[in-house]
């Protein structure tokens, strides 16, 4: 039994059909290219897409690494500014250090010599000794004799002076009697820097107190005549102690102290 094919749109495309749709889809792929061909496949996109991001990260690394030598370069260099920086304030901090120590090692001897050179002063203004009226003359000698004194001799020597001439302490010293003093009349007696004492007799005035402490030259009263005097004068003693009978010699005592007499 024969069949026929029924008419409609069960109808076999024509071959002509068939090579014209072929021809279109050749068309609209060599019109479109790869990206029509990827717009149509979801597959095919994210591969494209993938591509694409990993040549964009490529990028990035590549021009990072064209600038992290110049960044660590940079960095190297901001680093040893600081540190130049540290051993230049360490060097200052170390200098100032060194010149405060030399200036105080400086000040210590600046005060020690000046210390040295006020106990030098003070050794020579101890060590240096006057006649005890300048510009006079012994009249009387040590040990002479002679009813003239209780004891049968003189104790002292006798210094020319007119009444009121000046009495100057013969060095440094502290007073430790001044007034009257029996047949030495007004009297004063010093002790001196170095443990010996002078005495100061017949004045005709005493300027100054027990306890004060005199320099060398230094006025300490004016001569007279009182006490057992025959006249105007300065009697004048030299003593190892305080007390009457310790005297030694005048003149020799003054020469020891480098005044000439």
């Amino acid at each position: 039994m024969a069949f026929t094919r029924a008419t409609g749109k069960h109808r076999a495309r024509s071959s002509m059909s068939r090579r014209g749709v072929g021809a279109a889809g050749a068309a609209t792929l060599t019109a479109t290219g790869v990206i029509g061909t990827l717009a149509a496949s979801p597959a095919l996109a994210a591969d494209a897409n993938a591509e694409a991001a990993a040549q964009t990260g490529l990028a990035h690394a590549i021009a990072l690494g064209d600038t992290l030598p110049g960044v660590i370069e940079d960095q190297a260099e901001a680093q040893r500014h600081a540190a130049d920086r540290v051993a230049r304030i360490k060097a200052e901090a170390v200098a100032k250090a060194q010149a405060a120590r030399m200036a105080e090692a400086r000040a210590k001897e600046i005060r020690a010599e000046r210390e040295r050179a006020a106990r030098a002063a003070e050794r020579e203004r101890l060590n240096t000794f006057q006649p005890p009226i300048a510009g006079s003359a012994v009249t009387t000698g040590y040990r002479a004799g002679g009813s003239l004194w209780s004891s049968g001799s003189h104790s002292g020597v006798d210094f020319r002076a007119a009444t009121g001439t000046s009495v100057v302490a013969v060095g440094a010293a502290t007073v430790v009697e001044a007034g009257w003093g029996g047949s030495y009349g007004n009297n004063i007696v010093l002790r001196m820097s170095d443990g010996t004492y002078t005495q100061y007799g017949h004045l005709s005035s005493v300027a100054v107190s027990v306890g004060q402490s005199v320099a060398a030259g230094e006025r300490i009263g004016l001569s007279g005549a009182t006490g057992n005097a025959t006249g105007p004068h300065l009697h004048f003693e030299a003593r190892g102690g305080q007390e009457y009978g310790t005297d030694m010699d005048p003149v020799g005592y003054l020469r020891a102290h480098g005044v000439t007499v």
